[in-house]
């Protein structure tokens, strides 16, 4: 049962670091006009980079899954 907890939590951890880094390498792509009285951009498409970092994250944690499956990797 422990191990079951300790594998699901890797795989969780591995997703949310993959999309967090997909998203934050996707940040500074088509900020257009920037607020010269903020600095912030006036329209940052957050969900659409949400939407691209979600896009990015699934195929690479398929990959890290089969990896581990496949007993290539080991936890």
């Amino acid at each position: 049962m422990t191990f079951l907890i300790v594998h699901w939590a890797v795989l969780l951890s591995a997703f949310a670091s993959i999309w967090f880094l997909a998203l934050f390498c996707l940040f500074p792509m088509g900020l257009g006009e920037v607020d010269p009285d903020t600095g912030a951009p006036n329209s940052p498409q957050l969900l659409r980079k949400m939407a691209w970092a979600t896009g990015i994250a699934v195929p690479l944690w398929l990959i890290f899954y089969a990896l581990i499956a496949a007993h290539i990797l080991q936890l």
